[in-house]
Parts: structure tokens; C-alpha cells; sequence
């Protein structure tokens, strides 16, 4: 397994970027790729995935522990994701969003596509920054 950490720094209050998180539904407005995404029963969310000219559906468990201001959640099938976001105060009005995603290579490349070795890892990495600016401006701009 391969684990990603990136993070950024949003000009919300936590709280703000915590609900911004919590709204699945919005996910497709700053996760590359996701078409559709809502909650679910359970703790669940289900995502439509559009990658490699193919639209996949994922499904994922989510838990929290907002004492701590910590999200984690995991695919429930395949390809076997794991990840996090982690929310710190920087102060009142600022907050680091930190990301980690853990993923086996090859299933990443099997499942979405694009090259492999070196090069995926940079593409990955690429991706989640992306998604973690895109993630800036829809919680900066929802405020």
C-alpha cells in the first residue's frame, strides 16, 4: 500500500470546513471525477465516478470523530481505498485540511486507468492537490 498525505489552509472557521466536508452531495463541485454523490443509511455515501470513459459506482463507509475533527472512510468494495481528513484551527478564521488517502498502485491503475510507477504516484498526488484547492474555493465561496 501507498499512502498520500497533502494538505491546505482554507479561510473558514473549522466548523465551516467541517460542514463542507459533511455535505456529500456537494462533493461533485471539488472531487475530480465524481459525477454524483449522496449519503446514505448507515454511515454510507455512494458516489458515481467518472474515469478512464467509464462511469464506476463506489461506495464507502464514513465515520467521524468530531471531537477530534477527524473524517475517515473506506470502499466497501473494490479497488480498496482508505483515507482521512483531518481539520486543525489555525484561528478563528483559518483551518488546515489535512488529506490522506492509502491505495495499492496497480488496483488504482487497473480501476481508473493512467500510467504507472513514478508517473501515477505524481498524477495522484497532482489529483488530490487539486481537489484540495478545488475544495478551498467551494468552502471559501459557500461562507
Amino acid at each position: 500500500m501507498s499512502t498520500l498525505e497533502e494538505h491546505i489552509d482554507v479561510g473558514v472557521p473549522v466548523d465551516t470546513a467541517w460542514d463542507g466536508l459533511h455535505r456529500v452531495e456537494n462533493y461533485p463541485r471539488f472531487v475530480a471525477g465524481v459525477r454524483d454523490a449522496h449519503t446514505e443509511a448507515g454511515g454510507r455515501a455512494r458516489l458515481d465516478v467518472e474515469a478512464d470513459g467509464e462511469t464506476r459506482q463506489f461506495a464507502a463507509e464514513v465515520s467521524d470523530r468530531g471531537d477530534e475533527r477527524v473524517m475517515e472512510w473506506r470502499t466497501t468494495g473494490a479497488p480498496e481505498l482508505t483515507g482521512s481528513f483531518s481539520l486543525q484551527p489555525i484561528d478563528g478564521n483559518h483551518t488546515r485540511v489535512q488529506a490522506r488517502l492509502e491505495y495499492d498502485p496497480d488496483t488504482i491503475r487497473e480501476t481508473f486507468g493512467g500510467p504507472r510507477g513514478f508517473a501515477q504516484a505524481n498524477a495522484i498526488e497532482r489529483l488530490v492537490r487539486s481537489d484540495l484547492e478545488h475544495f478551498k474555493e467551494y468552502v471559501e465561496l459557500e461562507r
